[in-house]
């Protein structure tokens, strides 16, 4: 890609707040304006989806800004439309941005005759005319290998550790626990950025979506407990791990988490639990109840999406986001301190 070409962007219905967020922060990068680009998403009666893109894009280096979250069919079927128009109105090179990969948890066969949905989605968006993906925090690292394209995976990490060193006065009584032994890796990893101590929070199920006992790893007695995790969906082994950790001694209990889906009573369970605060990222469109909940933040991730755009554009280094000192300045005006 022409290193003189400027990113264009497209977003579809699913984050309009994080595009724009993007948007701005780009614009502050390139010290110029930058605005989406004009479009009409409608649906017809019968809910089929029309795209008409208002601004010519031939030979354009295109972003599409999307999660596919809830409603995570329509608003997939909403990627693959606009990629289909700007396919056929000659862009020159068509990236999904995708701050939540929707059927990432689809990753393997857990049973007999289960699909990989995660497989199949990344096989419909190829087809479809993507060139790259943009995305942050996949559920299973695999998952890029299921695309034959290039695939770009953000973590929150380093934005997490900008956070946590702005919020807690002292890490030295700081343990990062991971709610399951699968989240071990991402655990430890935010552990050693902010160099603080690890616990796990062992569960064992009598049946899907039911534990039957959970147990703690490591030493949480009289720390500040901050537990690390990719998606909160209905909060229910989030909350008990929570439980768990004050029943153990624990003095405080946070929580970081990238994706926060929050479907159901999640919020309410959230509210009523003894953690003293949940952090999610702004991938998946927070509602007005999230919003309103006391204890949930949410930190954006406009200023780590725009300046991975630029470099993806540029054709400069994606991986240099993955460090924290990278990222402050970028976040300079949230964590001032920080650089």
């Amino acid at each position: 890609m022409n290193p003189l070409f400027k990113p264009k962007l497209i977003a579809g219905n699913s984050n309009r707040a994080l595009a724009q967020g993007i948007a701005r922060r780009i614009s502050i990068h390139r010290g110029e304006h930058v605005e989406l680009c004009k479009t009409r998403v409608e649906r017809f009666n019968d809910q089929e989806i029309f795209v008409e893109v208002h601004e010519n894009v031939r030979g354009e280096d295109m972003f599409i800004i999307q999660s596919t979250s809830k409603p995570a069919n329509d608003n997939l079927m909403e990627l693959m439309i606009m990629t289909d128009a700007l396919r056929r109105s000659s862009a020159a090179r068509i990236t999904a941005v995708m701050p939540y990969f929707g059927y990432a948890r689809q990753d393997r066969r857990a049973k007999a005759r289960t699909p990989i949905s995660a497989k199949l989605v990344a096989n419909l968006l190829t087809e479809a005319g993507i060139e790259r993906v943009l995305t942050m925090d996949l559920h299973a690292a695999q998952i890029q290998g299921f695309f034959d394209i290039p695939v770009d995976n953000l973590y929150a990490a380093p934005v997490f550790a900008l956070d946590i060193r702005h919020q807690f006065a002292s890490l030295r009584d700081v343990t990062i626990v991971s709610p399951d032994v699968g989240g071990v890796a991402r655990a430890r990893e935010l552990a050693e950025r902010i160099e603080a101590d690890l616990a796990v929070v062992d569960k064992r199920r009598s049946a899907p979506g039911e534990v039957a006992s959970m147990t703690v790893i490591g030493d949480v007695e009289d720390r500040v407990c901050i537990i690390v995790d990719d998606i909160c969906d209905t909060a229910g082994t989030l909350v008990k791990a929570a439980e768990l950790l004050v029943d153990r001694g624990a003095r405080e209990v946070h929580a970081y988490i990238t994706h926060g889906v929050l479907s159901g009573p999640a919020v309410d369970r959230i509210a009523g639990s003894p953690m003293k605060s949940l952090v999610i990222t702004d991938s998946i469109e927070p509602n007005a109840a999230v919003r309103a909940a006391p204890n949930i933040r949410i930190v954006p991730v406009a200023p780590l999406f725009g300046q991975a755009i630029l470099n993806i554009s540029n054709g400069t280094s994606v991986s240099s986001l993955f460090d924290s000192s990278t990222l402050a300045p970028i976040y300079e005006a949230l964590y001032p301190n920080a650089a």
